[in-house]
């Protein structure tokens, strides 16, 4: 498996997230109260939203554009809203962060 280095996880706002422009799109790095890293794909199911800019909460970010909550653990859209986005495995090892594209 290939990682890449997104930075130190000090960098990344707990309850924010920070995007990674890569050759296939850009891909939006979370970081949760707890410390947990996901990776997703920067565009919601719905209408493309920036996933980037949206609220975190828990494990989920509500897209900015019309509150769709994507789980980040699958990249599913919860309730009764269907779709789904990329999801990217990803590690903190020493306080940096890595993703697998």
């Amino acid at each position: 498996m290939s990682w890449t280095e997104v930075g130190p996880l000090v960098d990344i706002p707990k309850k924010g997230s920070r995007v990674l422009v890569t050759a296939e799109g850009d891909v939006a790095v979370f970081r949760t109260s707890s410390d947990q890293v996901f990776a997703l794909f920067d565009q919601c199911p719905h209408k493309k939203g920036p996933l980037s800019q949206g609220l975190v909460y828990d494990n989920r970010v509500a897209c900015p554009l019309h509150n769709w909550v994507i789980d980040m653990n699958s990249g599913e859209a919860t309730g009764p809203d269907e779709g789904c986005t990329r999801t990217f495995e990803t590690k903190i090892e020493n306080g940096t962060v890595f993703i697998s594209l």
